[in-house]
């Protein structure tokens, strides 16, 4: 295991989990600085807005991010044009995303009441097309494997909009939570594109033995892991815009924060999973041992944190003010604890995808997302906001049990012989092609598939007469 302490798996993946902490970090003291200084109400409208942007710019911008930590490692000089064509889909599906929930939520005596307005739609239409952007643009950075500018671009935007929050507090004083957010993503997106196309792509030849994906092979990976990212998409920018077109404004900022921060957490694993897909992609005979490494990191990170969130979630949202802390905590620790579960699924699903098995992620996370959706809309209903707590634990436990089996195989295969795997990297391709036989009949035993196994062997025309 030695060989994984400092891989690129786990620099990118620790990379990833910084930026998580610093998002995590500076939207707490955001939040924190907005619920001190506006209107509890107020409060509540801002974060069912900043819900939606999430929800209809990861439409396409989420979507897209598993594909680009897949393919822009690979793409070589083509990996400018697909990041283009990544951004165009992406701000279609805004626009036309943004048309169709201001029709739908639109409406008086809700948290989005202000979209009602032509102006109001025309605006939010705009944010959520920057919005858009702003996500996919990091999917672009991990692909490129410089997530240690997804980290640094992540702190510059939280301290930007803190700066901004308190100054529009007197001028602005129910507006001003939407410009301090956006205003600092609009300058983002221009800068942090330079960065890609000026320096990091230039005189990009792909790496080593690495062959440029074509159109059907991307198309085929789209068509399995689109549903699945948007199923993961529903669970989590679904959820909070189900609440906020359920309860008051400021109820739903109680139950917001609490899942900012839980969702900020979420993001460890969500983070580490892309690192494997990305490094999984480009060494798919080591896959087995980058899995474990990726869960063995990643836990040695989540559960000091998802306990620590637990025990002091009282204080924490007490913080924010005594209806924060009286009607949020209780959904914090519920949150902290379904962290751990999913964790589990995010590597599995991480592994798969770097398996090309992207029909069994959307498989996976459509199951998930059904019980999440399910148990929320009627708990909510019937016990408040604590029920969407309720409803993630249950779910994520449920789906974590389900795909353990699975997940267990994975980790095991390429153990038979991991004298011939540790060798392969300095080995010639026909000795690489024995090293990943072992790993080939493991990973086709549990279900990994046969177009994945062919391909970490070298055996490309095995792998064109047989699906996954």
């Amino acid at each position: 295991m030695s060989g994984y302490r400092s891989s690129p798996l786990l620099r990118n993946g620790d990379a990833l989990m910084a930026n998580a902490v610093v998002t995590g970090v500076l939207g707490l003291a955001f939040w924190l600085l907005a619920a001190r200084h506006y209107q509890a109400a107020d409060v509540g409208r801002a974060s069912a807005g900043y819900s939606a942007l999430n929800l209809i710019a990861g439409i396409t911008a989420l979507s897209l991010m598993g594909a680009m930590a897949r393919f822009i490692p690979r793409a070589g000089p083509k990996a400018g044009r697909l990041i283009r064509l990544g951004y165009a889909a992406s701000v279609v599906s805004a626009i036309v995303g943004s048309a169709v929930f201001v029709v739908i939520a639109g409406r008086p005596g809700t948290s989005y009441s202000e979209l009602s307005s032509f102006g109001g739609g025309l605006v939010f239409t705009g944010c959520v097309v920057v919005w858009a952007l702003f996500t996919l643009q990091d999917g672009a950075l991990i692909g490129l494997r410089s997530a240690s500018w997804v980290t640094l671009e992540n702190a510059v935007f939280g301290v930007a909009k803190i700066g901004l929050l308190l100054p529009l507090a007197g001028l602005l004083p129910h507006g001003g939570l939407y410009v301090a957010w956006m205003a600092p993503a609009a300058l983002a997106v221009p800068l942090v594109n330079l960065l890609i196309f000026r320096r990091l792509l230039r005189g990009r030849a792909g790496e080593p033995g690495a062959e440029p994906p074509d159109r059907a092979e991307v198309g085929r990976f789209l068509a399995g892991d689109v549903p699945g990212a948007l199923m993961l998409l529903a669970t989590i920018s679904l959820v909070p815009v189900l609440v906020a077109l359920f309860v008051p404004p400021s109820m739903n900022a109680y139950f917001y924060i609490a899942w900012a921060i839980g969702a900020t957490i979420d993001l460890l694993a969500t983070n580490m999973a892309l690192s494997l897909t990305a490094e999984g992609t480009l060494d798919p005979v080591r896959l087995a041992g980058h899995a474990r490494a990726a869960l063995r990191r990643i836990m040695i990170v989540l559960v000091p944190v998802a306990a620590g969130s637990a025990l002091l979630a009282p204080f924490v949202l007490g913080l924010f003010g005594a209806g924060y802390g009286r009607y949020g905590a209780p959904i914090l620790i519920l949150l902290a604890a379904a962290t751990l579960p999913k964790a589990v699924t995010e590597i599995y699903l991480g592994a798969l995808r770097a398996a090309n098995r992207t029909s069994f992620v959307a498989l996976v996370q459509g199951v998930r997302a059904v019980f999440v959706l399910g148990l929320t809309t009627g708990l909510v209903r019937f016990i408040g906001i604590t029920g969407a707590g309720i409803a993630v634990l249950i779910s994520q436990s449920v789906i974590a049990a389900a795909i353990l089996p699975g997940l267990v195989g994975i980790l095991r295969a390429g153990q038979r012989r991991p004298a011939q795997a540790a060798r392969s990297e300095s080995e010639p391709s026909s000795r690489r092609r024995q090293a990943a036989g072992p790993l080939m009949e493991a990973l086709r035993d549990h279900g990994i598939g046969w177009d994945f196994a062919s391909r970490a062997a070298g055996r490309r025309d095995a792998g064109a007469g047989g699906a996954g």
